[in-house]
């Protein structure tokens, strides 16, 4: 399955399931619930979903930052991460969640 979230300001953003789920769970939406396959972000709502994935790739990267640098004092070899980060996978929709919130339009998914 893919979500395909869409907006009037941007061309639409399409992600493998695992990869939406993900970004739905971190900006507080339900990707378990069987309303998941479709829902809104109204543009009140954006800051705060920024925010949220904005802190999410923080963290992602601190904690890979720490693995390794744990990996480097123990002299054992670096552990592998998924080769795309959850900041390259999330960048596309924060560029709408951005300019659907200056433009004050929503994004939607499953519609």
């Amino acid at each position: 399955m893919l979500y395909k979230f869409k907006s009037k300001s941007t061309g639409d953003v399409i992600m493998l399931q695992p990869n939406g789920r993900r970004v739905l769970e971190i900006i507080g939406k339900d990707a378990q619930a069987s309303s998941a396959d479709q829902g809104i972000i109204l543009p009140e709502a954006m800051p705060a979903a920024i925010a949220a994935l904005e802190a999410a790739i923080v963290q992602d990267e601190a904690s890979k930052a720490a693995a390794i640098a744990e990996a480097s004092a123990r002299n054992e070899p670096h552990p592998h991460f998924e080769e795309v980060s959850l900041h390259q996978r999330a960048q596309p929709f924060l560029e709408m969640l951005r300019l659907c919130q200056k433009e004050g339009h929503e994004v939607v998914w499953g519609v």
